[in-house]
């Protein structure tokens, strides 16, 4: 049985859905796409000028770009007070239930991105947070 679905998210454009229970600790699914460099995937995507990635940094200084290859975990949005976690073995990503999640409830990771520019105004409304969580940082970007 199918435990996820992509619909449209009050946070932000799609969002990945629970159509069953999820208990804490049960894996959901593995994020997947392209393999690649850092240097390629910023040359893709500073050609392609959207602002919007499925970009996932693997501890190796690659990525996996989920919007090739990808499959429905480039979906999942950002909250500060997500209810799945991500880790990474051997190279690829899973996402896993922090907590117990009802049916219907969408799935949110923690971002938590690291940048190389200097954290302006302008950055910083770049990278804001709308989860609306009662913990919200008011950011995606990770500590300084």
């Amino acid at each position: 049985m199918k435990r996820v679905s992509v619909r449209r998210s009050p946070v932000h454009g799609r969002g990945v859905f629970a159509l069953r229970s999820l208990v804490a600790g049960e894996r959901v699914f593995e994020y997947k796409g392209e393999v690649i460099s850092w240097r390629r995937a910023a040359n893709r995507y500073r050609q392609a000028n959207t602002g919007h990635t499925f970009l996932f940094g693997l501890t190796d200084g690659r990525v996996i770009d989920g919007g090739r290859g990808g499959n429905s975990a480039r979906w999942l949005n950002h909250a500060c007070d997500a209810n799945c976690t991500a880790f990474e073995i051997e190279g690829r990503v899973f996402i896993e239930a922090a907590i117990d999640i009802a049916a219907g409830e969408e799935l949110f990771i923690s971002y938590a991105l690291a940048i190389d520019d200097v954290r302006t105004d302008q950055v910083e409304e770049q990278y804001a947070c709308r989860c609306g969580s009662r913990s919200c940082r008011g950011t995606m970007l990770g500590e300084p």
